[in-house]
């Protein structure tokens, strides 16, 4: 999921040198929710494996 965002990010960032606003914000709007979404399940998965007792890797 990171690698997509990244993916957004890259693209907007591509758009905006050439002009393009509108996909340039759709892009970076896109990798921004899917950024937010992968901090949030990584910190689900590291509380549930903090609370199964394993030690971080």
């Amino acid at each position: 999921m990171l690698g997509w965002a990244l993916t957004f990010f890259i693209i907007a960032i591509v758009a905006a040198v050439f002009g393009f606003s509108g996909i340039a914000a759709g892009a970076a709007g896109i990798a921004k929710i899917l950024f937010f979404i992968f901090i949030v399940l990584f910190i689900v998965a590291m509380l549930a494996r903090a609370l199964r007792g394993r030690p971080p890797v």
